[in-house]
């Protein structure tokens, strides 16, 4: 395997794509798509609606296969491998459509996330071994750390359907983080927030990250969020990249103004 591309630090991304490419039914949905994202770094993903942002998660995380390209983490090449493998290696991801089990608790849906990242026969389960009953107290431990740091301390045992909105966006992040990943890919997560939850959100985003030290790529559309989270601002249009910087400098991009941000205040 050849070498990656190298960060600022001299070190390897810890995520290169390399010429990603997806067609559905003779469109062209990413076309020779390539960044990289250093360790620590927060890389913004903006564009219009079509642009091709979420399809690019959908192929670096293998809910889709592409049709050409590479993706590698932390140097090893990671195109073919299942979803599952992915987590194990420490990808988490956000949805753009809240992806709960609504059913179930608070709790519940983060210790479940929580023993994904583990693997025990049928036998551990049944009867109830003592690595078996220390994955499951770690699960609970690890979830009840992050609801409380997230605020949600006091809702572990409600139904996870019955949160306000703004709460079940949290309650996801949280579910994301309980596999303790390195690299977290955020699908829109200010999708229905009002102005002053944008501002929460800010935060506890620049929080989560200080907290357990990740590297993020955010997708998203509401421009005061990803102005003030990213280093670094990737802008895509019709499957391509069509120019990266910080956000100073996008946001006086003439072909980005066009393409995307229109007359709006930025």
């Amino acid at each position: 395997m050849g070498h990656g591309s190298w960060g600022e630090d001299g070190m390897t991304a810890m995520l290169e794509v390399e010429r990603l490419e997806k067609s559905f039914g003779g469109v062209r949905a990413v076309d020779g798509f390539s960044f990289h994202v250093d360790r620590g770094e927060t890389l913004g993903i903006i564009g219009p609606n079509g642009a091709g942002k979420t399809t690019v998660f959908n192929l670096i995380t293998r809910f889709y296969t592409p049709d050409g390209g590479r993706v590698r983490f932390m140097g090893k090449l990671i195109t073919h491998l299942p979803p599952y493998r992915l987590a194990r290696l420490g990808i988490a991801r956000t949805f753009q459509n809240l992806r709960l089990f609504k059913d179930l608790t608070v709790l519940e849906n983060i210790t479940s996330a929580h023993l994904t990242g583990h693997s025990y026969s049928p036998f551990a389960g049944i009867f109830r071994t003592r690595r078996h009953l220390r994955i499951e107290r770690e699960a609970r431990e690890n979830a009840m750390m992050l609801l409380n740091f997230l605020g949600l301390g006091e809702k572990e045992q409600a139904p996870a359907g019955s949160l306000p909105y703004g709460e079940q966006r949290r309650l996801e992040l949280a579910r994301a983080l309980a596999i303790r990943p390195k690299l977290l890919l955020i699908d829109e997560p200010g999708a229905g927030m009002n102005p002053r939850e944008i501002q929460d959100l800010v935060i506890t985003l620049r929080e989560v990250k200080e907290r357990f030290d990740l590297t993020i790529v955010m997708i998203e559309h509401q421009m005061g969020l990803v102005m003030n989270i990213s280093d670094r601002i990737l802008v895509m249009d019709f499957g391509e990249k069509i120019m990266e910087g910080t956000p100073s400098e996008v946001r006086k991009d003439r072909r980005v103004i066009e393409a995307y941000l229109g007359e709006e205040p930025v």
